[in-house]
């Protein structure tokens, strides 16, 4: 669970973009989900919180595109599970983000 952790946060924070929102503040608004994306269960009122916070900043394509980047290269190699967990977060917080950062999501077609 820590080395899953540290892995994301390292390529999160490695990875940053251009936009204002970067990949460190993508970092600090999901890290309350960490536990939930690598092993299922209750979904944290604070990873909501994140989430929420995280899709009120996407204000510009740069930004969301950074932001789908971001959460794009977390996700590559992790296993289906953590995947299919992270992609269920907005809708169990009911947000509705303007894009799907999905594994196969091209980020550079986000408007």
């Amino acid at each position: 669970m820590k080395s899953l952790l540290l892995a994301v946060c390292l390529i999160l924070a490695l990875h940053c973009g251009e936009a204002a929102v970067t990949c460190e503040t993508v970092a600090e608004d999901l890290y309350p989900c960490i536990s939930y994306v690598a092993q299922g269960g209750s979904v944290p009122d604070t990873c909501c919180t994140g989430i929420r916070t995280l899709n009120s900043q996407a204000q510009t394509t740069e930004d969301r595109q950074s932001i789908c980047r971001c959460i794009k290269s977390a996700m590559g190699g992790a296993p289906l599970d953590s995947i299919n967990n992270a992609l269920s977060l907005p809708a169990k917080c009911g947000v509705n983000l303007p894009f799907n950062p999905s594994p196969s999501t091209n980020c550079d077609s986000i408007n």
